[in-house]
């Protein structure tokens, strides 16, 4: 995977939450953030899955999760999973003391009922 186009290591992640949610009020099930440009975006089982809407709107084709303790990384074009890759800027998550779902405060009490909706 080393030396793939659409991967910058040296960018830095947005923040520490998905930038759509946080602008909205929203909230999200987990993270993953863009490989290319930093952009850290909700995963497609959030409620607003703008982790995919990235890729759609940019073309930038990996994602790294953003969840504490995952490093695999997901290829938007080839519906490809690599259990690993290139070292991407710190922080390489959000916060450990963030919950999934999360931000605090955000997430609804009848949030799994939500997702399954």
């Amino acid at each position: 995977m080393s030396g793939e186009n659409g991967i910058d290591p040296s960018v830095p992640p947005s923040g520490s939450g998905c930038a759509e949610c946080d602008a909205d009020g929203g909230w999200w099930f987990h993270l993953r953030r863009c490989a290319q440009c930093g952009h850290v975006g909700c995963c497609d089982s959030s409620p607003a899955k703008h982790a995919t809407a990235h890729f759609r709107r940019t073309g930038h084709p990996f994602v790294q999760s953003y969840e504490p303790g995952e490093s695999w990384f997901w290829n938007y074009e080839t519906n490809e999973l690599y259990e690993g890759g290139p070292e991407l800027a710190a922080p390489v998550s959000h916060p450990s003391e963030q919950p999934a779902p999360g931000p605090a405060g955000r997430v609804p009490a009848d949030w799994a009922k939500v997702l399954r909706g």
